[in-house]
């Protein structure tokens, strides 16, 4: 019993934390964790041997590579490192360490090229190489350059080979938008922009430099089939379906992106951390996905039964954990569904364990990278005590590196006794067909580099023999890679790989033969035979690729793929992405057979018809989308218009004019549907109307419906914006008798709205006549007819007055629009507005301040929902199902928050803004000005989202300018809307979930 109880002592004593903030000594032995059941964890490297570490890659030789970051957050004087660890008596613990290269400036990923490294250290990619075998770096070659450095969470990091023989870059949002380029070769590819903000991928030889379609945040991954897999901060694992090559061949074509969220657990999925006493900082989103990071497939094939294929790990280092999921099919893309219920692969009671990244070894080990720090959140997310108490680098002389395997494994050896990078070319061909992933890919990057004439007949024999063997189907798709980059792949190669047993491989082989089509056009036959094959994956490839092709056989072959998986929206975007796609005869086909599924292709196609400025075609589907139908007519009629008034936005010159315009207006006026109607509306507002005198009197109508109590308020609200189209001056006295307390709400706002578009400063001065009787839910739309663009100095400065007297209270102002004042003004304007308007921290800090008595009040969720209708729910939801509209977070994902917290946020929500949701501003070449949430990029275009929930995507080409405000959405000023009871009411009904 006495043993019992002193061992019992010292676990408690071993895993008991220590208070956050103190100095500590480093724990030699793990720190508290619970892993999955079948594994085993154990330190391999710890302080001083490293700090700060980031990201790792072992090389052929057993050479551990650890990148150093300790200049987070703020120190970018270039303290950063590249240290070689090694395991000098054989025991399985990094007991040596040599700095390979320092004066980093923030390194930030690793991965091994050549007889050296790439590392991402923005706003450069380095290759760094030791020549004389001192294990220095004594080669230092800036191998590209132009990546964004202002954003540490979206700087460029973890290059990984592909299995394609491309090196692939993360990369994310930023606020510089250079060129990405090779400088030793000025007049090499430039990605522009800086690539869209998108992944980057490059052949560092070939000097050749593409865009990707996705955009992640800290890390990537691809599985053993060459699928990419993404991460950000709140959506760990989504992936990139469509490449860019796809979306950029055909500009008729707008969508928001090629990426796919894959969590059947939501994007910002709950979290189960068992740290206690968690020093979690202001704004941290507890108990959901934060700092999600470090995305890895397992390739190692060294798990336990059931965890060798399709998982993928996810570091949360603000959770302190590591998250996994099971990949199922789903169509053209996958499922992510999590491995345990609500607990985690791994978890710390230990606040500082920080895990960042992860790494598959040479041993099937699952390496983790542990950062090792008192606080890992961003300074934007931490209390202004917390950045100014010093404790941001508490730590820094601390990291960790961990191996996971299962459970009996025996300590790693590799250190001492891997020599793969001496095999002979015939050794290294059977190692593509090795279990572990990393044995692979080495093994083809080793190939690759040696070229054609280095690796000799005999290997390249053999790797023609593996391609056809019938048990390692990896090792077939393997060595059809590195047959394809050393330059010796064969079209009967092939052709034999597109008629594998094995879907994956298939899938390969038709984007191998699609590298080939121009040489080989025999493959297309080939190719035209697989439009039956049974894997929806392999259909959806073959549609892609098809795409490229301009021929009667293609093109039917992708309407058979087509209207096979009609309702896979991929399927859709694949087909309809090829430049010859025949956009009439399929939405003539997809029309005549209609049912509900095919909306959405039937609104990609009519935005395609009217993006090609065909006037015939356009006319043609206005009229028979505004005819009047019976049965289920409108449920195709308003695809076709809401497609046409979004491909109209997009035209360089409107093709409907007079007879089409007419029958829009009637449909309008007339049409039984709602829906129609409001469609209808839709395509007038892309299209203008004609002044004749048909359109006179269905403007006297409008105006006759825009008073008219009796119809139902979307109805005038609709006729209002109707007159929009016509001379705004001669409606201004209607317009003003609409702005009254009798009007319901909505009638309000449009004529408000309208009455903003009049040119001079009448409409200006009456507002200000009746601004005590504009309610709250008035007043922003009132504002912002102060602010039309292009701006009317005079009107400002009427706006800036009232707010100087008094009349007008800076809390009436959005967030967004008190930055517009202040930084996008002409400069007299400006100063003024920055004199008037900008807010001392203080001021805020007082708010927040005298609202800390709301937390010593008992909230009533009832009376919360209430609050939260009237002041939250034009922009927040509040859980998936909740009610509430999807523009700023979901508040479910803030529930757990400390309720102090939770009510700082509402009162600053400057202070930091979530991942994704602040406003970005596109000044389009039109001289139109655009602002929202940018929910999507890609080489196309943008998609915004605005206040309502509504989405457009706008095209790259009509766009001038885009740039981030750097503002949340959500403006201060709340604290003047509501009471401190209905505050601690709608605290307590956030909590509760709804």
């Amino acid at each position: 019993m006495k043993f019992r109880m002193l061992r019992n002592l010292y676990f408690l004593l071993l895993f008991l934390p220590m208070a956050a903030g103190s100095c500590r000594k480093a724990k030699i032995a793990p720190p508290g964790f619970e892993l999955a059941p079948g594994f085993q964890i154990e330190l391999v490297a710890s302080e001083p041997l490293i700090v700060d570490p980031v990201a790792m890659v072992i090389d052929e030789y057993g050479r551990l590579y650890v990148v150093e970051m300790p200049g987070n957050p703020y120190d970018e004087s270039g303290v950063g490192n590249v240290k070689l660890l090694a395991d000098t008596n054989g025991d399985g613990r990094m007991d040596k360490h040599t700095v390979f290269a320092d004066s980093l400036r923030m390194p930030s990923g690793i991965t091994r090229w050549k007889k050296g490294l790439l590392v991402t250290d923005p706003p450069h990619v380095l290759y760094l190489a030791d020549t004389d075998g001192d294990g220095r770096a004594d080669v230092r070659d800036t191998v590209l350059a132009g990546f964004d450095d202002t954003n540490l969470e979206y700087n460029v990091n973890t290059p990984i080979v592909g299995l394609d023989n491309w090196v692939y870059l993360s990369n994310g949002y930023g606020s510089r938008l250079g060129d990405i380029h090779f400088p030793a070769h000025p007049d090499g590819p430039r990605l522009q922009g800086h690539a869209a903000r998108n992944i980057v991928r490059f052949k560092p030889d070939a000097r050749e430099l593409e865009m990707c379609s996705g955009v992640t945040q800290f890390g990537q991954t691809f599985d053993e089939w060459g699928r990419h897999f993404l991460v950000n901060n709140s959506n760990h694992i989504y992936q990139e379906v469509l490449a860019a090559r796809y979306l950029l061949r055909n500009p008729e074509m707008s969508v928001s992106g090629g990426i796919e969220s894959l969590s059947d657990h939501g994007d910002a999925a709950e979290v189960f951390p068992i740290v206690e006493n968690p020093d979690h900082q202001l704004l941290t989103d507890v108990g959901v996905f934060t700092s999600a990071c470090g995305i890895t497939a397992y390739v190692g094939g060294a798990f336990p039964s059931g965890f060798n294929e399709g998982m993928v790990f996810v570091a949360e280092p603000v959770h302190s954990l590591i998250h996994v999921d099971h990949l199922v099919d789903n169509g053209a893309s996958f499922q992510a569904g999590r491995v345990h219920e609500e607990k985690e692969f791994l978890a710390s009671t230990d606040p500082w364990f920080r895990p960042v990244n992860m790494y598959v070894g040479p041993d099937g080990a699952l390496y983790v990278v542990d950062y090792y720090r008192q606080i890992i959140e961003g300074p934007q997310w931490l209390s202004e005590e917390v950045r100014e108490s010093g404790d941001l680098y508490n730590g820094s002389d601390k990291g960790r590196i961990y191996r996971i395997t299962a459970s009996g494994t025996k300590p790693l050896d590799w250190s001492k006794n891997l020599q793969l990078g001496d095999a002979s070319a015939e050794e290294l061909v059977k190692m593509l067909a090795h279990p572990n992933g990393w044995w692979r890919q080495n093994a083809q990057r080793l190939l690759v580099d040696r070229n054609r004439e280095g690796i000799g007949e005999v290997a390249v024999r053999n790797l023609v023999a593996l391609t056809q063997s019938e048990t390692a189907s990896l090792g077939r798709l393997h060595a059809l890679w590195t047959l394809e980059g050393l330059g010796q792949l064969d079209t009967e190669h092939i052709v034999k790989a597109l008629q594998d047993p094995v879907a994956q491989i298939r899938e390969h082989a038709i984007r191998l033969a699609e590298l080939h089509l121009d040489q080989h056009p025999e493959l297309v036959r080939v190719l035209l035979e697989l439009r039956d094959d049974t894997d929806p994956k392999v259909r959806f490839q073959l549609l892609c690729t098809l795409g490229f092709l301009d021929t009667p056989q293609a093109g039917e072959a992708r309407q058979q793929l087509l209207l096979g998986d009609v309702e896979d929206k991929w399927i859709q975007i694949a087909a309809l992405s090829a430049p010859a796609a025949p956009k009439d005869v399929l939405l003539q086909t997809f029309l005549a057979r209609f049912v509900p599924a095919y909306a959405s292709l039937v609104e990609r196609l009519s935005t395609m018809i009217a993006a090609d400025g065909n006037p015939e075609a356009t006319f043609h589907l206005i009229e028979r989308a505004t005819a009047l139908s019976t049965g289920d007519g409108a449920d195709w009629q308003v695809p076709v218009l809401e497609g046409l008034a979004a491909g109209l936005q997009n035209a360089s010159q409107p093709p409907i004019q007079g007879s089409g315009q007419n029958l829009l207006i009637r449909a309008f006026l007339a049409h039984p549907a709602d829906n129609v109607r409001l469609a209808s509306l839709r395509v007038l507002q892309q299209t203008g109307i004609p002044l004749d005198a048909q359109t006179v009197r269905a403007l006297d109508q409008a105006v006759s419906m825009a008073g008219d109590k009796s119809l139902a308020d979307e109805r005038r609200v609709g006729a209002i914006q109707f007159l929009a189209l016509g001379n705004l001056a001669a409606y201004e006295v209607l317009l003003q008798n609409l702005v009254v307390s009798t009007e319901p709400l909505s009638v309000q706002r449009a004529a408000l709205q309208l009455l903003g578009g009049i040119p001079g400063t009448g409409v200006s001065r009456y507002i200000l006549d009746q601004w005590e009787t504009l309610t709250p839910g008035l007043r922003g739309t009132a504002i912002a007819t102060f602010m039309v663009y292009p701006f009317d100095e005079s009107r400002i400065n009427l706006l800036l007055d009232a707010i100087e007297a008094g009349k007008v209270q800076r809390t009436n102002l959005e967030w967004y629009q008190i930055v517009r004042l202040m930084r996008d003004t002409p400069d007299e304007v400006k100063k003024r507005a920055r004199a008037l308007l900008a807010e001392n921290e203080g001021q805020r800090r007082e708010i927040i301040q005298r609202y800390q008595a709301v937390l010593n009040l008992e909230g009533d969720p009832k009376k919360g929902q209430a609050v939260f209708q009237r002041s939250c729910a034009t922009c927040h939801k509040l859980g998936e199902n909740g009610e509430g509209i999807v523009y700023g977070p979901d508040l479910s994902t803030v529930r757990n928050w400390p309720v102090a917290n939770l009510l700082e946020k509402i009162l600053d929500p400057g202070r930091s803004i979530a991942q994704g949701y602040e406003l970005w501003m596109l000044t389009l070449k039109s001289g139109d000005v655009k602002q929202g949430i940018m929910v999507a990029e890609n080489t196309s275009g943008f998609t915004l989202r605005y206040p309502g929930g509504m989405e457009e995507v706008i095209g790259r080409a009509d766009v001038d300018k885009a740039e981030a405000l750097s503002v949340s959405a959500m403006p201060p000023g709340l604290e003047a809307q509501i009471t401190e009871q209905e505050m601690a009411d709608l605290l307590s009904y956030i909590r509760r979930g709804g």
